[in-house]
């Protein structure tokens, strides 16, 4: 590590922030609505975007600085068990383009902003749409403190901030900047902004991982030589333990596909996920989506790769999630460093907005107005939605200054574990009326409490509690992700509850959907799209 502020890398990197806070402002007048006060434009961008601003902004929701930072730095660490997040981009895309463009369509149909809406709508319960919000709620909060995370290590490989003896105010002013700026322009742009920065965050990180798969092996030597001393660490010293693999064990085999499969599973039930789908112009936009987000899996494997050159690169940090930014100051110039460490900082901007946005967005519709105030106005929505989005950043941000970082990664995992149980209620309901209500609830209560209590049973060499997310799978004997075992537990009670409560008649709620809206399209009759004149021509459409 390099002694002091590398202060070249740190005017580049001011520099990209400067250009993407000025964008982030400047959103407000973009594709600008007649009637601001409203949620389907501050909390959807006014649901207008078409296909190339969809793709960027998912994009840009989907593949984070935390993807950046920590897919490397688990293979720096571990080895090739950090590979799980490839097939899992890759088993996702399938599985969306079957439920996703069903969701748009009613969504549209009915004005429905959040899962929970339609949750609500299409089971008639009010208690099972508060407990998708309040687990989407709480699953987004550690994934935008995450974000954080990720400018703060960026933050620490520069040398911002002083030493570990330096007054924590000082230490944290960095951080505290980029929070303040980030709060601002998204209380002022909505999705709007999150919307435009993702064209500049997606480029950057493109760029800088073309060159970083490049450049970076022919100074090492070539892939041999990269391959050949990630090996050498892995099997540690003679006749000690192997510290990872190349590939996964047959021992490690069970936990990385049930942890691939549960992630793809779960990536789609995340809010920010759903709000940056919803935000698109057309049922058609979200198709076409669906078969040109995996390019993104390709930048993620060789992302991925990054971590092994890491090691032959002899990065050695106590903290692996600094690996990464700090293989970028060792091997690139100080200019080009700054470039990479902009892409990361950005790369946190844009999803920790959409997160942000989305937890308000949840707040405000399915707490604030089914339960608060149910007559509130479209102008009352948006004021309660931007003041939550400015809460719920400032919760993350406590977290990351107070808390240990291995926490915040820790409770992340937990999140999906927690999200991965509205998935019955959310995919189920898209395909079927079948499911009850109060079996719905009840299974989503069982995967809570066992996936919570599991992931609280679980130690690592830093904590005592929820130190991972894989556990024994009950009757199988092998190590599995904890999310999936729930989930299925969650689906057995679903299944067996439903068959009893529709045996003795229990009420079934009142469905307000019909057949025909699953498949609607923007432009049919009936379907509620706001999109104004003036954005017709705008960039991002077909």
């Amino acid at each position: 590590m390099k002694d002091g502020v590398n202060g070249v890398a740190l005017g580049v990197f001011i520099f990209f922030f400067l250009a993407v806070t000025v964008v982030g402002f400047m959103a407000a007048r973009w594709r600008k609505a007649e009637n601001e006060a409203s949620l389907d434009e501050w909390g959807l961008g006014g649901r207008s975007f078409g296909t190339w601003v969809t793709w960027f902004l998912l994009g840009g929701d989907l593949y984070t600085a935390y993807t950046f930072v920590a897919v490397p730095a688990a293979i720096y660490a571990a080895g090739a068990a950090g590979f799980f997040a490839v097939p899992y981009t890759i088993l996702v895309y399938p599985l969306i383009f079957t439920f996703l463009p069903r969701l748009w369509s009613v969504s549209h149909k009915h004005g429905y902003v959040t899962t929970s809406d339609f949750v609500r709508g299409r089971f008639g319960s009010k208690g099972l749409s508060l407990a998708v919000a309040v687990t989407g709620i709480l699953a987004t909060m550690p994934y935008i403190a995450l974000q954080l995370v990720g400018i703060q290590a960026v933050l620490d490989v520069m040398g911002v901030g002083g030493g570990e003896n330096t007054h924590w105010f000082v230490k944290d002013l960095p951080l505290l900047i980029a929070f303040a700026v980030l709060a601002a322009y998204t209380y002022s742009s909505g999705l709007r902004a999150p919307a435009l920065i993702a064209f500049v965050k997606d480029g950057l990180i493109y760029l800088v991982i073309a060159v970083a798969i490049i450049y970076i092996p022919i100074k090492l030597g070539g892939f041999d030589d990269i391959f050949a001393a990630a090996q050498e660490k892995f099997a540690g010293p003679p006749g000690g333990k192997p510290t990872g693999a190349l590939a996964p064990a047959a021992a490690g085999q069970w936990g990385y596909a049930t942890l691939a499969l549960g992630s793809a599973l779960a990536l789609f039930m995340y809010p920010h996920s759903i709000t940056a789908t919803l935000s698109s112009r057309s049922r058609e936009v979200i198709r076409r989506n669906t078969t040109i987000l995996p390019l993104y899996s390709l930048m993620l494997g060789l992302l991925a790769l990054l971590g092994f050159m890491a090691i032959a690169a002899g990065v050695k940090v106590d903290n692996g999630q600094l690996a990464i930014p700090q293989l970028f100051e060792n091997m690139f110039p100080d200019w080009f460093a700054g470039v990479a460490f902009a892409a990361i900082g950005i790369g946190a901007l844009v999803p920790a907005a959409i997160m942000s946005i989305a937890a308000a967005n949840l707040f405000t519709r399915n707490i604030y107005k089914d339960f608060l105030k149910p007559d509130a106005t479209p102008a009352q929505e948006t004021r309660v939605s931007k003041l939550v989005s400015l809460l719920v950043k400032v919760g993350a941000l406590a977290f990351v200054l107070t808390m240990d970082k291995t926490v915040a990664i820790n409770f992340q995992l937990l999140g999906g574990i927690w999200i991965l149980q509205t998935m019955p209620a959310l995919v189920g309901g898209l395909f079927t009326r079948w499911f009850h209500r109060w079996a719905l609830l009840a299974g989503w209560a069982v995967g809570m409490i066992y996936g919570t209590a599991a992931a609280y049973g679980v130690a690592s060499p830093t904590q005592a509690h929820f130190g991972g997310s894989s556990k024994e799978i009950p009757g199988l004997g092998e190590i599995g992700y904890i999310g999936l075992t729930a989930f299925v537990l969650n689906l057995v009670v679903t299944v067996v509850l439903t068959f009893v409560l529709n045996a003795v008649k229990a009420p079934t709620g009142i469905d307000e959907t019909s057949p025909s809206d699953y498949t609607a399209d923007a432009g049919d009759p009936g379907v509620k799209t706001e999109l104004p004149p003036a954005t017709a021509g705008a960039p991002g459409g077909h």
